[in-house]
Protein backbone atom coordinates (compact mmCIF):
# COMPACT_ATOMS: atom_id res chain seq x y z
CA UNK A 1 0.00 0.00 0.00
CA UNK A 2 1.44 3.42 -0.86
CA UNK A 3 -0.42 7.19 -0.35
CA UNK A 4 -0.23 6.83 -4.48
CA UNK A 5 -2.96 4.14 -4.06
CA UNK A 6 -4.92 6.48 -1.43
CA UNK A 7 -4.99 9.15 -3.83
CA UNK A 8 -6.58 6.85 -6.55
CA UNK A 9 -9.25 5.49 -4.45
CA UNK A 10 -10.17 9.22 -3.40
CA UNK A 11 -9.89 10.55 -6.80
CA UNK A 12 -12.19 7.74 -7.73
CA UNK A 13 -14.81 8.22 -5.13
CA UNK A 14 -14.86 11.71 -5.68
CA UNK A 15 -15.36 11.98 -9.50
CA UNK A 16 -17.58 8.13 -9.32
CA UNK A 17 -15.93 7.67 -12.67
CA UNK A 18 -13.00 5.89 -13.72
CA UNK A 19 -11.63 7.79 -16.43
CA UNK A 20 -12.55 11.66 -14.71
CA UNK A 21 -10.56 10.40 -11.64
CA UNK A 22 -7.65 9.49 -14.08
CA UNK A 23 -7.63 12.48 -16.06
CA UNK A 24 -7.71 14.63 -12.35
CA UNK A 25 -5.14 12.47 -10.95
CA UNK A 26 -2.84 12.76 -14.53
CA UNK A 27 -2.42 8.73 -15.17
CA UNK A 28 -4.50 6.29 -17.91
CA UNK A 29 -7.02 4.95 -16.62
CA UNK A 30 -5.87 1.29 -17.22
CA UNK A 31 -2.57 2.27 -14.42
CA UNK A 32 -5.51 4.41 -12.21
CA UNK A 33 -7.62 0.93 -12.48
CA UNK A 34 -4.17 -1.55 -11.82
CA UNK A 35 -3.56 0.54 -9.29
CA UNK A 36 -6.85 0.07 -7.26
CA UNK A 37 -7.48 -3.32 -7.89
CA UNK A 38 -3.11 -3.83 -6.56
CA UNK A 39 -4.51 -2.39 -3.58
CA UNK A 40 -8.11 -4.29 -3.73
CA UNK A 41 -6.11 -7.65 -3.85
CA UNK A 42 -3.48 -6.55 -1.08
CA UNK A 43 -6.42 -5.77 1.69
CA UNK A 44 -8.49 -8.92 0.48
CA UNK A 45 -11.68 -6.21 -0.05
CA UNK A 46 -13.34 -4.68 -2.79
CA UNK A 47 -13.45 -0.70 -2.33
CA UNK A 48 -15.42 -0.33 -4.82
CA UNK A 49 -18.29 -2.34 -6.51
CA UNK A 50 -17.98 -1.58 -10.23
CA UNK A 51 -21.31 -3.22 -11.42
CA UNK A 52 -22.82 0.23 -10.43
CA UNK A 53 -23.19 3.36 -12.39
CA UNK A 54 -21.62 5.93 -11.48
CA UNK A 55 -19.72 3.75 -9.66
CA UNK A 56 -20.02 3.67 -5.41
CA UNK A 57 -17.71 2.54 -2.82
CA UNK A 58 -18.60 -0.58 -1.56
CA UNK A 59 -19.55 -0.58 2.50
CA UNK A 60 -15.93 -1.37 3.81
CA UNK A 61 -14.83 0.73 0.88
CA UNK A 62 -16.42 3.73 2.75
CA UNK A 63 -14.37 3.02 5.62
CA UNK A 64 -11.42 2.96 3.64
CA UNK A 65 -11.76 6.15 1.86
CA UNK A 66 -13.06 7.95 4.90
CA UNK A 67 -8.98 6.65 6.66
CA UNK A 68 -7.13 7.22 3.36
CA UNK A 69 -8.25 11.13 3.25
CA UNK A 70 -7.26 11.05 7.12
CA UNK A 71 -3.83 9.86 6.00
CA UNK A 72 -3.66 11.57 2.88
CA UNK A 73 -3.96 14.73 4.60
CA UNK A 74 -1.48 14.26 7.07
CA UNK A 75 1.13 13.23 4.31
CA UNK A 76 0.28 16.81 3.01
CA UNK A 77 0.32 18.72 6.29
CA UNK A 78 3.70 17.36 6.68
CA UNK A 79 4.74 18.56 3.26
CA UNK A 80 3.13 21.88 4.18
CA UNK A 81 5.48 21.71 7.23
CA UNK A 82 8.54 21.40 5.47
CA UNK A 83 7.61 24.61 2.91
CA UNK A 84 7.29 26.89 5.95
CA UNK A 85 10.28 25.66 7.40
CA UNK A 86 11.67 26.49 3.67
CA UNK A 87 9.84 29.67 3.71
CA UNK A 88 8.29 28.50 0.48
CA UNK A 89 5.11 30.21 -0.64
CA UNK A 90 5.06 29.14 -4.31
CA UNK A 91 1.82 26.94 -4.32
CA UNK A 92 -1.30 26.65 -5.45
CA UNK A 93 -4.29 28.15 -3.14
CA UNK A 94 -7.68 26.20 -4.23
CA UNK A 95 -10.37 28.30 -3.37
CA UNK A 96 -14.20 28.02 -3.13
CA UNK A 97 -16.30 31.40 -2.85
CA UNK A 98 -20.04 31.45 -2.24
CA UNK A 99 -22.41 32.97 -5.00
CA UNK A 100 -23.45 35.73 -3.22
CA UNK A 101 -20.18 36.94 -2.76
CA UNK A 102 -18.31 36.21 -6.09
CA UNK A 103 -19.54 38.52 -9.08
CA UNK A 104 -18.45 41.47 -6.07
CA UNK A 105 -15.93 40.52 -4.72
CA UNK A 106 -13.52 38.26 -7.50
CA UNK A 107 -13.34 41.00 -9.98
CA UNK A 108 -10.97 43.17 -7.46
CA UNK A 109 -9.40 40.65 -6.11
CA UNK A 110 -8.61 39.12 -9.51
CA UNK A 111 -6.63 42.54 -10.37
CA UNK A 112 -5.30 43.17 -6.83
CA UNK A 113 -3.67 39.58 -6.82
CA UNK A 114 -2.46 40.37 -10.86
CA UNK A 115 -0.26 43.48 -9.27
CA UNK A 116 1.12 42.05 -6.52
CA UNK A 117 2.24 39.59 -8.22
CA UNK A 118 2.96 36.77 -5.56
CA UNK A 119 4.19 33.56 -6.40
CA UNK A 120 0.91 31.84 -5.73
CA UNK A 121 -1.93 30.70 -7.86
CA UNK A 122 -5.28 30.81 -6.71
CA UNK A 123 -8.09 28.30 -8.08
CA UNK A 124 -11.30 29.51 -7.56
CA UNK A 125 -14.86 27.51 -7.69
CA UNK A 126 -18.11 28.77 -7.59
CA UNK A 127 -19.90 27.21 -4.68
CA UNK A 128 -22.15 26.80 -2.10
CA UNK A 129 -21.39 27.05 1.99
CA UNK A 130 -22.61 23.42 1.78
CA UNK A 131 -19.97 22.30 -1.36
CA UNK A 132 -17.22 24.40 0.43
CA UNK A 133 -17.38 22.50 3.64
CA UNK A 134 -17.61 19.35 1.91
CA UNK A 135 -14.68 20.50 0.00
CA UNK A 136 -12.34 21.28 2.63
CA UNK A 137 -13.50 17.94 4.62
CA UNK A 138 -12.17 15.85 1.84
CA UNK A 139 -8.96 17.93 1.07
CA UNK A 140 -10.22 19.07 -2.38
CA UNK A 141 -10.18 22.82 -1.11
CA UNK A 142 -7.45 24.85 1.03
CA UNK A 143 -10.11 27.58 1.67
CA UNK A 144 -13.02 29.22 1.39
CA UNK A 145 -14.85 32.72 1.19
CA UNK A 146 -18.10 32.71 2.80
CA UNK A 147 -20.59 33.74 5.19
CA UNK A 148 -19.84 33.52 9.21
CA UNK A 149 -20.05 32.50 11.87
CA UNK A 150 -20.49 28.69 10.91
CA UNK A 151 -19.38 27.18 14.48
CA UNK A 152 -17.85 24.22 12.78
CA UNK A 153 -15.55 22.63 15.29
CA UNK A 154 -12.74 21.63 12.50
CA UNK A 155 -12.91 25.19 11.02
CA UNK A 156 -10.87 27.80 11.04
CA UNK A 157 -12.39 31.56 10.18
CA UNK A 158 -10.69 34.78 9.72
CA UNK A 159 -13.52 37.47 9.54
CA UNK A 160 -12.24 39.76 6.21
CA UNK A 161 -15.25 42.39 6.14
CA UNK A 162 -19.09 43.34 6.94
CA UNK A 163 -21.47 44.65 4.29
CA UNK A 164 -24.86 45.70 5.19
CA UNK A 165 -28.27 44.65 4.01
CA UNK A 166 -30.19 46.74 1.51
CA UNK A 167 -34.02 46.71 0.37
CA UNK A 168 -34.31 46.77 -3.49
CA UNK A 169 -37.92 47.97 -4.36
CA UNK A 170 -39.82 48.28 -7.44
CA UNK A 171 -41.28 51.46 -8.56
CA UNK A 172 -44.91 50.03 -8.96
CA UNK A 173 -44.42 49.07 -5.04
CA UNK A 174 -45.48 52.84 -4.64
CA UNK A 175 -46.52 53.03 -0.72
CA UNK A 176 -42.92 51.26 0.01
CA UNK A 177 -41.35 53.45 -3.00
CA UNK A 178 -42.15 56.30 -1.06
CA UNK A 179 -40.33 55.34 1.99
CA UNK A 180 -37.19 56.49 2.57
CA UNK A 181 -35.96 53.81 4.88
CA UNK A 182 -37.95 50.31 5.39
CA UNK A 183 -38.77 48.43 8.89
CA UNK A 184 -37.95 44.77 8.30
CA UNK A 185 -41.93 44.49 8.84
CA UNK A 186 -42.10 46.29 5.52
CA UNK A 187 -40.73 42.90 4.09
CA UNK A 188 -43.91 40.65 5.08
CA UNK A 189 -46.41 42.95 3.39
CA UNK A 190 -45.10 42.81 0.28
CA UNK A 191 -44.00 40.24 -2.51
CA UNK A 192 -40.44 39.10 -1.47
CA UNK A 193 -38.40 37.69 -4.47
CA UNK A 194 -35.95 35.39 -2.81
CA UNK A 195 -32.80 33.17 -3.65
CA UNK A 196 -33.38 29.43 -3.47
CA UNK A 197 -32.75 26.93 -0.64
CA UNK A 198 -29.16 26.17 -1.17
CA UNK A 199 -27.98 29.66 -0.56
CA UNK A 200 -27.48 31.11 3.49
CA UNK A 201 -27.88 34.38 2.28
CA UNK A 202 -31.66 33.22 1.98
CA UNK A 203 -31.40 32.17 5.54
CA UNK A 204 -30.11 35.32 6.76
CA UNK A 205 -32.66 37.02 5.31
CA UNK A 206 -35.46 34.98 6.56
CA UNK A 207 -33.86 35.46 10.16
CA UNK A 208 -33.73 39.04 9.30
CA UNK A 209 -38.05 39.34 8.83
CA UNK A 210 -39.00 36.00 11.15
CA UNK A 211 -40.21 34.99 7.58
CA UNK A 212 -39.53 31.00 9.01
CA UNK A 213 -42.28 31.33 11.31
CA UNK A 214 -44.88 33.47 8.81
CA UNK A 215 -44.14 31.00 6.03
CA UNK A 216 -47.19 28.20 7.11
CA UNK A 217 -49.44 31.31 7.13
CA UNK A 218 -48.67 32.95 3.92
CA UNK A 219 -47.22 31.26 1.36
CA UNK A 220 -47.93 33.76 -1.36
CA UNK A 221 -45.06 36.28 -0.22
CA UNK A 222 -42.93 33.49 -1.31
CA UNK A 223 -43.48 33.90 -5.49
CA UNK A 224 -40.09 33.02 -6.86
CA UNK A 225 -37.11 31.76 -5.56
CA UNK A 226 -34.16 32.61 -8.27
CA UNK A 227 -30.50 31.37 -8.53
CA UNK A 228 -28.57 34.37 -7.99
CA UNK A 229 -28.86 38.25 -6.66
CA UNK A 230 -28.78 39.77 -10.55
CA UNK A 231 -31.80 37.84 -11.44
CA UNK A 232 -33.85 38.70 -8.40
CA UNK A 233 -32.59 42.51 -9.53
CA UNK A 234 -33.47 41.61 -12.98
CA UNK A 235 -37.28 40.64 -11.96
CA UNK A 236 -38.11 43.41 -9.18
CA UNK A 237 -36.77 46.12 -12.14
CA UNK A 238 -39.92 44.36 -14.05
CA UNK A 239 -41.79 43.38 -11.86
CA UNK A 240 -43.95 44.05 -8.70
CA UNK A 241 -42.19 43.06 -5.09
CA UNK A 242 -38.89 43.82 -3.68
CA UNK A 243 -35.83 41.45 -2.64
CA UNK A 244 -32.68 42.29 -0.19
CA UNK A 245 -29.06 43.18 -1.61
CA UNK A 246 -25.81 42.63 -0.67
CA UNK A 247 -23.98 45.81 0.24
CA UNK A 248 -21.45 44.97 -2.42
CA UNK A 249 -23.48 44.39 -4.97
CA UNK A 250 -25.12 48.07 -5.13
CA UNK A 251 -21.39 49.22 -6.88
CA UNK A 252 -22.78 46.99 -9.98
CA UNK A 253 -26.18 48.65 -10.50
CA UNK A 254 -26.95 51.05 -12.93
CA UNK A 255 -27.86 55.19 -11.57
CA UNK A 256 -31.80 54.61 -12.28
CA UNK A 257 -31.19 51.20 -10.05
CA UNK A 258 -29.64 52.75 -7.52
CA UNK A 259 -32.33 54.92 -7.20
CA UNK A 260 -34.62 51.45 -5.85
CA UNK A 261 -31.74 51.17 -3.20
CA UNK A 262 -33.27 51.17 0.23
CA UNK A 263 -31.56 51.12 3.82
CA UNK A 264 -33.11 49.40 6.77
CA UNK A 265 -34.22 51.68 9.47
CA UNK A 266 -34.10 51.20 13.57
CA UNK A 267 -31.43 47.93 12.83
CA UNK A 268 -28.30 47.21 10.92
CA UNK A 269 -28.30 43.79 9.90
CA UNK A 270 -25.14 43.02 8.33
CA UNK A 271 -23.42 39.52 7.17
CA UNK A 272 -19.68 38.31 8.05
CA UNK A 273 -17.39 37.50 5.32
CA UNK A 274 -15.01 35.27 6.13
CA UNK A 275 -11.78 33.23 4.82
CA UNK A 276 -12.20 29.51 6.27
CA UNK A 277 -9.43 26.47 6.44
CA UNK A 278 -9.75 23.47 7.85
CA UNK A 279 -8.37 24.12 11.50
CA UNK A 280 -4.95 21.46 10.70
CA UNK A 281 -4.03 24.05 7.86
CA UNK A 282 -1.03 25.52 9.17
CA UNK A 283 0.71 27.75 6.46
CA UNK A 284 -0.37 31.19 8.00
CA UNK A 285 2.02 32.65 6.21
CA UNK A 286 -0.37 32.02 3.15
CA UNK A 287 -3.61 32.43 5.11
CA UNK A 288 -2.51 36.10 5.85
CA UNK A 289 -1.52 36.76 2.56
CA UNK A 290 -4.95 35.64 0.93
CA UNK A 291 -6.69 37.30 3.70
CA UNK A 292 -4.63 40.75 3.10
CA UNK A 293 -5.54 40.66 -1.01
CA UNK A 294 -9.24 40.09 -0.26
CA UNK A 295 -8.98 42.73 1.95
CA UNK A 296 -7.37 45.49 -0.79
CA UNK A 297 -10.20 44.66 -2.66
CA UNK A 298 -12.66 46.10 -0.82
CA UNK A 299 -13.82 49.43 0.73
CA UNK A 300 -12.23 50.40 3.91
CA UNK A 301 -15.65 51.19 4.79
CA UNK A 302 -16.66 47.33 5.01
CA UNK A 303 -13.98 46.15 7.12
CA UNK A 304 -14.86 48.23 10.95
CA UNK A 305 -15.26 45.33 13.58
CA UNK A 306 -17.54 47.55 15.06
CA UNK A 307 -19.80 45.80 12.66
CA UNK A 308 -19.78 42.57 14.33
CA UNK A 309 -22.36 42.89 16.67
CA UNK A 310 -25.09 42.93 14.18
CA UNK A 311 -24.01 39.86 12.25
CA UNK A 312 -27.71 38.40 11.49
CA UNK A 313 -27.37 34.43 12.20
CA UNK A 314 -26.78 31.75 9.52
Amino acid sequence: MNIQQLEYIIAVDTYRHFSKAAEASFVTQPTLSMMIQKLEDELGVKIFDRSQLPVQPTEIGKLIIDQARIAVAQVNQIKEIILVEKCVVKVVFRLGVIPTVSPYLLPSLMQVHHDNKYDVRIVISELTTEQILLGLSNDSLDGGILATPLKEATISEKPIYYEQFFAYVSPYERALYAKNALDENDLNTARLWLLDEVHCFRTQILHLCNLKKRRGANQSIFSYEGGSIDTLISIVDKNEGLTVIPEMAIANLTKEQKKNVRPFKNATPVREISLVTRKEFIRERLIDLIVSEVKEAVPVSLQDEAMKKYVIPL
